[in-house]
């Protein structure tokens, strides 16, 4: 029977916690305390790779939390194992009679890379929230639906099993976060990039329903808002996605053992042609790495394409913060001026004239522009309008800071490079070159994300106001090197244009 999850009393271990899978002891600093590495699922190896995650196996004895677990399997050099159902917590040191709200943090990488281990929270959490960040399956070890796995769990949820991890860790924390500290009824689920996207996946989801009530998405990339850009994948398409791939890699035969063969593959080859590079390039080119499906509508999590959830309502009706960076990630590929602006179709002259209009653009410059527009920040502004139709609380933001080390080599914030300021860790990309700026950006951005995580309000104190947004006045939060702007989005003819194009492809 699993342990009831339970506090250390006063005057014991103030690092020791019980969880339902055993004892751990966390590490304990001026500002925090944490504990690492715990597991929230079995270990999906052997017969369960491939398989929904499972219950967690206990453990006897105290676990040491003072470390990170392995990140999931990936091609990217870092510590790794297809043993990686973990997350972390942090929370305050200062105890409180009242639970601190909860904020999950789902990790980027184009959902195959990536991991917990390089998103320290303990800045964030310092501010009075317990911060949980965990591990997923990535790649073809997440998003796989060979056609044989139905035989083997019929009526499991299939293809999606990246998600339905970060679920079970969802799911973890409505069980087990009292023990930290945390209040179960006050979460917040946000990431970045794939991250956001997974974000945006559970909000649609009707499985993950009630294990969140607020959500962040940075610059969210798979699942998009636009079906266009970022596409969700039928499961009768994912399934021959990865039958085709198991021919490649000599998986073939009956159900039972083309899944014995499957599980038998060495992590070189699950890991081969699956890197971060060779999917962000796959994506430009309207595909996924082969074999992988990334978001599949599966009929059980993901029940409709994202964005059909959210023209139909269907989203769930919490408050939100949606944001990207001013050069965001540019997903799509042109060899030319021409070819880059026939993407816009009758409106190709018109687009000229907002992105070139003296003509003398160099050809990189504008693919910066106008695949990051289309496929990062025109998305999200769509996804905030969707939300404000709804009558949701939303709030919209531009991230342009750069740090000031950066700005001789950096034009803008580029795709990811606003976490180091909303987790207020502003010295993650420039080490000992952060300067009292970068700090002073670090508080302001990573305060606007505590003070939502705390209450579901960005605002609050001396900050500048951040706006609901409302698709009438279109005005947003704009973090800029001079300070917070609150104003029109400068780049609103350019999205309002993508709008037009993207309204009439649906």
């Amino acid at each position: 029977m699993a342990a009831t999850p339970a506090l250390a009393q006063p005057g014991t271990d103030a690092a020791l916690v019980k969880t339902e899978g055993g004892a751990i002891r966390g590490l304990v600093t001026d500002r925090v305390v944490s504990w690492k590495a715990i597991p929230y699922a079995a270990p999906p190896v052997g017969p369960l790779r491939w398989r929904n995650p499972q219950p967690v196996v206990g453990w006897s004895g105290v676990k040491d939390g003072s470390k990170f677990g392995p990140a999931c399997l990936q091609a990217d050099p870092v510590p790794k194992s297809e043993d990686c159902l973990t997350l972390n917590v942090w929370r305050p040191t200062a105890t409180t009679d009242k639970p601190l709200p909860v904020m999950v943090w789902i990790h980027g990488g184009a959902m195959v890379h990536g991991g917990a281990p390089i998103y320290p929270a303990d800045a964030l959490a310092a501010q009075g929230i317990v911060v949980v960040t965990i591990n997923f399956r990535l790649g073809r070890l997440g998003h796989f639906a060979h056609p044989a796995l139905a035989q083997e769990a019929p009526g499991e949820p299939r293809g999606n099993y990246g998600y339905m991890d970060q679920r079970a860790a969802l799911q973890w924390v409505q069980r087990n976060i009292a023990a930290f500290g945390g209040d179960a009824g006050q979460v917040t689920i946000f990431g970045e990039s794939a991250g956001g996207g997974s974000v945006l996946a559970h909000m649609v989801s009707p499985l993950s329903r009630g294990l969140f009530h607020r959500a962040i998405l940075q610059s969210p990339g798979t699942p998009g808002a636009r079906a266009q850009v970022i596409p969700s994948t039928d499961l009768s398409q994912a399934e021959k996605m990865a039958s085709d791939w198991a021919g490649t890699v000599g998986a073939k035969g009956g159900n039972a053992t083309v899944l014995a063969r499957l599980r038998a593959l060495p992590v070189e080859t699950l890991l081969a042609g699956a890197s971060g590079p060779q999917a962000v390039a796959a994506l430009s080119q309207g595909r996924t790495p082969p074999g992988m499906a990334m978001a599949i509508v599966d009929g059980q999590f993901l029940t409709e394409r994202p964005e059909a959830a959210l023209k139909a309502g269907h989203q769930a009706m919490v408050p939100v913060i949606i944001g990207a960076n001013d050069r965001d990630l540019p997903v799509g590929v042109a060899s030319s001026k021409k070819q880059l602006f026939e993407l816009f179709g009758s409106d190709a002259e018109a687009a000229r004239k907002l992105y070139d209009p003296r003509g003398d653009q160099s050809l990189d410059e504008l693919k910066q522009q106008v695949f990051a527009d289309r496929a990062m920040v025109e998305p999200a502004r769509h996804f905030a309008n969707e939300m404000a139709r709804a009558g949701q609380p939303v709030w919209l933001y531009r991230f342009a800071y750069v740090s000031q080390a950066q700005r001789a080599k950096n034009m803008g914030t580029l795709h990811g490079f606003e976490i180091p300021f909303t987790l207020d860790i502003p010295g993650a990309l420039v080490g000992d070159k952060v300067t009292a700026t970068d700090k002073a950006m670090g508080d302001l951005a990573s305060a606007y994300w505590a003070a939502f995580g705390l209450t579901g309000d960005p605002n609050g104190d001396s900050r500048p106001q951040w706006p609901r947004h409302d698709p009438a006045t279109d005005r947003l939060l704009h973090f800029t090197n001079p300070g917070v702007i609150v104003g029109t989005d400068p780049l609103k003819a350019r999205l309002d244009l993508w709008q037009r194009i993207q309204d009439r492809a649906q």
